[in-house]
């Protein structure tokens, strides 16, 4: 699932064709993608212009010009795409389109029909079901150590569980809880209580350093994401212990000492890590 990398580059990508521009043709393909699509959807998008898009945690965030929100995510294997006048009839897969004023359209693809849309308002957005008990942004000036310690205090789970909720830290996922506790040096297994003071400024400072590399590669490149031109992101070749079972970390000499970097399995998901390094 495309996390919160992968959808910032996504977000940067529909910016420049989107905002300020009026939405002429809204194709609403089908009635529902995860969950049945807003009364009238396409009609109530019809003509709006498009003020800002912006991203909550892995959610898109698209404001409109007369107070509506759409909120959309990408699922496991959700793609945004932007397409011009002259591109090929659209797909089977390709379930919502919005064409712009300026002849651009971007459609929504989505095989498995995991992601999901749907229309709020400004007033409600902060409460809406999807984002009222969502963490803060890790990219955010209030994401630090101190705030970091305060919701990991108390938590009797391992910090690998504790970062993958999304009420802790917001748009963390597998990958990047990976590979931000390789670069603090913490153990997946460890208890998440135990992250405090300055474990938890190494661990707070990892997450963002990681997260901000991963964001100018362009996100890492799993199953079905790309950018919105259809490139791939190149993160996945940076990745220090994430899907690198038997392998060296790149600090240490793990591999020929110990086995090199581990794999185990933690609440049904992969996770990798150097024992070596990581306590």
């Amino acid at each position: 699932m495309p996390e919160l990398p992968e959808v910032e580059t996504v977000v940067r990508g529909l910016r420049p064709c989107l905002e300020g521009r009026r939405l002429v043709r809204v194709e609403q393909r089908r009635a529902d993608l995860r969950f049945p699509l807003p009364p009238k959807f396409a009609n109530r998008l019809r003509g709006r212009v498009v003020r800002h898009v912006g991203r909550r945690a892995k959610y898109i965030v698209i404001y409109l010009d007369d107070g509506q929100v759409l909120l959309c995510h990408l699922g496991m294997s959700g793609r945004v795409l932007l397409v011009d006048r002259d591109a090929p009839p659209p797909g089977p897969h390709d379930h919502i389109i919005l064409a712009t004023d300026h002849g651009q359209e971007i459609r929504y693809n989505d095989s498995r029909r995991f992601g999901m849309m749907d229309l709020t308002d400004e007033v409600g957005l902060v409460g809406h079901p999807l984002l009222a008990h969502l963490g803060p942004e890790p990219l955010s000036n209030s994401f630090n150590g101190p705030e970091l310690a305060k919701r990991l205090a108390g938590k009797r789970v391992s910090i690998k569980a504790a970062l993958m909720d999304q009420r802790v830290v917001a748009g963390l996922g597998n990958i990047y809880v990976s590979e931000s506790l390789y670069l603090a040096g913490l153990s997946p297994r460890r208890q998440a209580y135990t992250v405090q003071g300055g474990r938890a400024e190494r661990l707070a400072a990892a997450i963002r350093d990681v997260l901000t590399r991963a964001i100018e590669a362009g996100g890492s490149s799993l199953r079905d994401y790309m950018q919105t031109d259809g490139e791939l992101g190149y993160f996945q070749h940076a990745w220090a212990v994430y899907d690198r079972q038997g392998q060296a970390c790149p600090d240490c000499d793990c591999a020929p000492s110990g086995g090199g970097i581990r794999r185990i399995v933690q609440s049904g998901r992969a996770t990798y890590y150097c024992a070596a390094r990581q306590r």
